[in-house]
């Protein structure tokens, strides 16, 4: 019985060190990622395909890794949802890919919208933690950029760049989320 109490008061001071970590390691892989597509992604290509794939995966491992740091919080079933959505989003990103950029940017704007929705569940549930402001502006700024993301993908304008500045500004919102957690484990708010 020693032993879990123990785990358990050992488990609760790591989560904000975990997730400031796990948000570091986001941020950088946000701003790296924009920038190969922002440089590589005038069309759909082999190159930007294999980008395209390759964030809503890193958001599920990234969700799978936040879930098992914070197993035993409130956003649990949340994370589970995130996890599902960002494997379906690699899926219909796969099939839309044939269809061509419109195609792309509605599934990528659904989901922004749904991913966005989900941060900002996470994010609010999260409060108590400390540094999860950036995340709940993330999450609703996620919603209006999808929006924007399907309305762009009718029109003349439809670019993959605009998903790259997507990108870099999430992980803008990942970097100041993680210092923010750092100063609440510090004793700042």
């Amino acid at each position: 019985m020693s032993i879990l109490m123990s785990t358990s008061v050992t488990v609760a001071p790591t989560i904000p060190s975990a997730l400031r970590q796990l948000y570091f390691v986001r941020f950088g892989f946000a701003v790296v990622w924009a920038g190969f597509l922002a440089f590589s992604a005038s069309t759909l290509n082999p190159f930007s395909i294999s980008l395209l794939l390759l964030y809503p995966a890193f958001d599920l491992a990234a969700a799978v890794v936040d879930h098992r740091s914070s197993r035993a919080t409130k956003p649990a079933s949340a994370l589970y949802v995130n996890m599902a959505l960002s494997l379906l989003t690699v899926i219909g990103l796969a099939v839309a890919v044939f269809s061509g950029l419109p195609a792309v940017l509605v599934v990528w704007g659904a989901w922004a919208i749904t991913a966005g929705i989900v941060q900002l569940i996470v994010g609010a549930s999260r409060r108590a933690l400390g540094g999860q402001w950036p995340m709940i502006l993330s999450g609703g700024i996620s919603v209006l950029a999808g929006t924007g993301f399907i309305l762009q993908s009718g029109g003349p304008k439809a670019s993959l760049t605009s998903l790259a500045g997507y990108a870099a500004l999430g992980g803008v919102f990942f970097l100041l989320s993680a210092l923010r957690l750092r100063r609440a484990e510090k004793g700042g708010n």
